[in-house]
């Protein structure tokens, strides 16, 4: 299978508003979508999560994987399809970013533990119980598949929106031994894409 890094969609574009579909067919193309998905994701600087819709695909997709941050309590990859939560509790502030949002984090509360039942990229049912960081991340990934940005979950759009601190002139060794002069964004707490 050939993979792409697909375009990502860039507030304030509109259909990052859309509302998606439930996904009914479950097959290689389904298949070949997701890869592509992570692969989009895992191309980003931290990206640990990435919904369909970001790439203008209005179904009901998340991929997350938040196990490249240290002493953080994971499920590993996941990809979840038509995802619910059907349990939560407690709340919790935390700083979110977003890769269509590539110039601002903000804090964001959230339901500090989940219950979410989805299937997976074959059809299968899944439940999941999580907490922390990948509990936000799930909701954050969610939110896109109903056509929300962490921007619309702000505590408060005063002193809760932040410019993405800039690198400018890094250099990236390319595979092949080849360096390349590029700019890239960071936030200086957590993220969630």
């Amino acid at each position: 299978m050939a993979m792409a890094v697909l375009e990502i969609l860039v507030y304030p574009d509109q259909r990052l508003k859309q509302k998606s579909k439930p996904v009914e067919v479950f097959n290689d193309s389904l298949l070949q979508f997701i890869a592509e998905l992570e692969e989009t994701m895992r191309a980003g600087p931290g990206g640990v999560g990435i919904a369909a819709p970001q790439v203008g695909r209005f179904e009901r997709i998340i991929v997350v994987d938040v196990s490249c941050k240290p002493k953080i309590k994971n499920h590993g990859r996941l990809v979840m399809v038509n995802p619910e939560i059907f349990a939560k509790e407690g709340n919790v502030v935390g700083r979110e970013g977003c890769m269509s949002v590539p110039d601002f984090t903000g804090n964001v509360a959230r339901w500090d533990r989940i219950v979410v039942n989805a299937l997976d990229e074959f059809g299968n049912q899944q439940a999941y119980v999580m907490e922390g960081y990948e509990a936000r991340a799930v909701q954050h990934e969610m939110d896109h598949l109903d056509g929300l940005l962490f921007l619309d979950r702000l505590v408060s759009r005063r002193g809760n929106l932040f410019p993405r601190k800039v690198y400018k002139n890094l250099q990236v060794l390319i595979p092949g031994g080849h360096e390349k002069i590029t700019t890239l964004s960071r936030s200086r707490k957590s993220k969630t894409n």
